[in-house]
């Protein structure tokens, strides 16, 4: 099994400088008048930084001591303020602040907003998206503070700014994304196979620790810690082992497995079939049972559409799959890119199939990426009628040329 080419480190650092650079010049003067801000602030503490930090700064960034950023729409172009000892290596102008200086960096903060009057300043705060969440209560009290009541008054919530700013893909970043889902799913064609399965020895455990080797070994952090389930027929001898944890012939495998690259976040749920003696394909009723999930992925995928929020869409795609008869539909899916769960619509969960207020109001817009996950539920006749299971989960993305996965989608059964 072979994985697609990683950059060296050096390399993807420039990848990111250069994406982020490109990103200030093209997407943060958009959003910021799209959602009527012409000023904005990211501010934080070392080691406990804003969320948003770390999508405003270079690959090799050290932040030592308080960060504190102000972005300004002067009419022309935005101005990228760093007021703090960060190296932004070239992405912003050098630092306004030195330690040694006479003021200290909020005496200098109140003068750049005293000197360009912002009308609207948004600060992190908000009750909804957590990634929109970053400024705490202290900083916020300090900064209130140190600009004074009638700047403090111009403070409101720069949630949909955040958004907007979080989940906006330039068209390179997604030829970026395709990169990462071809080293996604060529690491689960390398679990999901015989060079780490050993029917009756391998455990689940065993391959959660393989995916995580394997993600250390190419130097890719983890999206999340990896997970592997297995469904086997219960109408069948069973095996000795009786908490299910070692993989056997016949069984079926799931995965739910992601990994960071190029800060793109990678989150996909594939199945496996573990062949008995014979066998040259799993089960045809396992076959449409992962089938039926793959019609369900249509009619969500379908209904995606600019301008509507995620509970509009999962509404529309659960009527839509009920009225074509699909077996035990359930939708589940989010917004995908720097963040695995975060910021933009939320499209059902697994224990809720109504609308979800908050997350759920959330609208989708262009160059967006997204998970397609979702679940079907599927008897299965060689199993002697036993209700199974299909979870899949796939990366997509909405442009101008509408939805498509990215680096495809899983139709057939990985065969062990």
């Amino acid at each position: 099994m072979s994985i697609p080419t990683i950059l060296p480190v050096r390399q993807q650092a420039r990848f990111v400088n250069a994406t982020l650079a490109r990103r200030f010049e093209q997407i943060l003067p958009t959003v910021m008048r799209e959602t009527g801000f012409d000023a904005w602030l990211v501010i934080g503490h070392e080691d406990n930084h804003d969320p948003v930090f770390k999508t405003i700064t270079p690959y090799e960034v050290w932040a030592p001591i308080l960060q504190v950023v102000l972005f300004f729409d002067n009419g022309t172009e935005i101005e990228r303020i760093n007021i703090s000892r960060t190296n932004m290596r070239g992405l912003m102008p050098p630092s306004t602040w030195q330690p040694l200086d006479d003021k200290d960096q909020w005496q200098l903060l109140r003068e750049m907003l005293d000197q360009r009057q912002p009308r609207r300043i948004g600060i992190n705060t908000s009750e909804v998206i957590w990634a929109a969440d970053g400024l705490t209560a202290t900083l916020r009290d300090k900064l209130f503070a140190s600009i004074g009541p009638e700047l403090s008054s111009r403070c409101v919530s720069a949630e949909p700014l955040v958004i907007r700013w979080l989940e906006t893909r330039l068209d390179e970043e997604f030829e970026l994304y395709e990169h990462a889902c071809q080293i996604a799913h060529a690491m689960m064609r390398q679990i999901f196979s015989r060079d780490t399965i050993t029917p009756g020895v391998t455990t689940l455990e065993d391959l959660e620790w393989a995916y995580t080797q394997l993600a250390r070994d190419l130097g890719l952090p983890l999206s999340f810690k990896p997970f592997y389930r297995l469904y086997r027929n219960d109408n069948a001898p069973q095996p000795s082992d009786p908490d299910k944890l070692v993989i056997h012939a016949g069984d079926m495998l799931h995965c739910d497995v992601g990994v960071e690259y190029l800060r793109l976040i990678t989150d996909h749920q594939e199945l496996a079939y573990v062949l008995r003696p014979g066998e040259t394909a799993a089960p045809e009723g396992l076959r449409r049972g992962l089938a039926e999930s793959n019609r369900l992925q249509d009619v969500f995928t379908s209904n995606w559409q600019c301008g509507l929020t995620g509970n509009a869409i999962l509404e529309c795609s659960l009527a839509q799959a009920h009225a074509e008869g699909i077996s035990n539909p359930r939708i589940y899916s989010h917004s995908l890119s720097h963040f695995l769960h975060e910021p933009g619509p939320l499209m059902g969960l697994p224990w809720q199939q109504t609308a979800i207020a908050g997350r759920g109001d959330v609208v989708m817009h262009e160059n967006t990426a997204y998970t397609v996950e979702l679940r079907t539920d599927v008897e299965v006749p060689e199993w002697g009628g036993q209700l199974v299971p299909f979870m899949l989960e796939q990366d997509a993305a909405i442009t101008r040329a509408g939805v498509h996965y990215i680096d495809g989608r899983q139709t057939e059964f990985h065969l062990v």
